[in-house]
């Protein structure tokens, strides 16, 4: 089978299919079973991203269970802090630890871009078992951080409700903060290079917080940068489609695809599927956008928003993927339900 035979590469190329494909973010994860027996195997998260084995089985699992049309490379968007220097581990429960950049000094103290290849080979060999391994009407996408989220990440030294301590920075020292958002670009152009190079087909940048980027601040630290990540992409890579995912952007969904030169945006579940038909797929594909509760709850409500989905963007090219990841409460039942659902629609 040839990459032109592959439904989603066809809906990122422009196609508006009859049926949209289908995937799911975070469709590796602990809602599943299989998941958690190789999570276990693996002794903690990052153990299991940097064994290349594990992360390629982890990556398969949904495919086996379900047959979605795409499969994403199991990692984690901080592996690439952690190859430029910064500290990272897990606290169970609680989630992601880094140590802290709020200084330029912090900043010229990482490492260059040409050093996080050494600390991120596992992941490439991940890519290429999956490029081997994957049936062959299945697509592989690589995936990175936008460099906004992971700054978020590096300058608090955690997750945080409001990305306070990020904002913060930008206020008060913007040549510091300027200076992280261009060291992260660089080697996510590189990072992301090497997935292709490695076998990945597709590439997906998640903004997970662009929604609290605003106003100038918004086409300075989502816009530009994901520009710039995705025209070097492609000058190396000629072809390659790209997803971009400025989660919560609203209004700033509008235009992002001919902003940025992504081939495909994706939506969240806080703008409705008919508006994002109306204002973001008028330029392209879209990526999206049901309510990961539904995963939760299931039953009609979860047939009738898939349906709706699948409507709104009947019209254009659509792949069909949740607004935001899979949660671990959800039902494994539900996500069969979905994409029967999805596929008799």
């Amino acid at each position: 089978m040839s990459k032109a035979d592959k439904t989603i590469l066809r809906a990122l190329a422009g196609e508006t299919l009859p049926t949209p494909p289908i995937w799911m973010m975070r469709q590796a994860g602990r809602y599943l079973p299989e998941y958690r027996a190789t999570r276990a195997q693996a002794g903690d998260f990052l153990s299991l991203c940097y064994n290349s084995d594990l992360a390629a089985e982890v990556t398969l699992q949904p495919i086996r269970r379900y047959g979605f049309d795409a499969a994403i490379l199991f990692a984690d968007i901080l592996l690439l802090p952690q190859a430029l220097g910064a500290d990272l581990w897990f606290e169970t429960g609680e989630g992601p630890r880094l140590s802290t950049i709020t200084t330029m000094a912090g900043v010229k103290g990482l490492k260059p871009k040409e050093a996080i290849h050494d600390k991120l080979a596992p992941i490439y060999e991940t890519v290429r078992i999956l490029a081997r391994e994957l049936p062959r009407e299945t697509a592989l996408i690589g995936f990175a951080g936008a460099p906004w989220t992971v700054a978020t990440y590096m300058i608090a030294g955690r997750g945080t409700p409001d990305q306070g301590p990020a904002h913060a920075l930008k206020a008060a020292d913007r040549a510091t903060f300027s200076a992280l958002i261009d060291v992260i670009t660089e080697a996510t152009i590189d990072y992301l290079s090497e997935q292709v190079k490695a076998g990945a087909e597709v590439v997906k940048l998640f903004d997970s917080w662009a929604g609290s980027l605003k106003g100038q601040d918004f086409t300075d630290f989502a816009v530009k940068p994901a520009a710039r990540i995705i025209t070097a992409l492609k000058a190396r890579h000629p072809g390659l489609p790209v997803i971009a995912f400025p989660r919560e952007a609203g209004a700033g969904y509008i235009g992002f695809a001919k902003a940025t030169g992504a081939d495909c945006v994706a939506v969240d579940n806080s703008v409705s599927p008919e508006w994002a038909a109306e204002n973001v797929q008028k330029d392209g594909c879209v990526q999206g956008n049901l309510a990961p509760d539904h995963m939760v709850t299931g039953g009609q409500a979860l047939i009738d928003a898939t349906r709706r989905v699948v409507d709104a963007f009947r019209g254009g090219p659509h792949i069909f993927n949740l607004g935001h990841g899979i949660t671990p409460d959800a039902d494994p039942d539900n996500v069969a339900l979905m994409i029967e659902t999805v596929r008799n629609a």
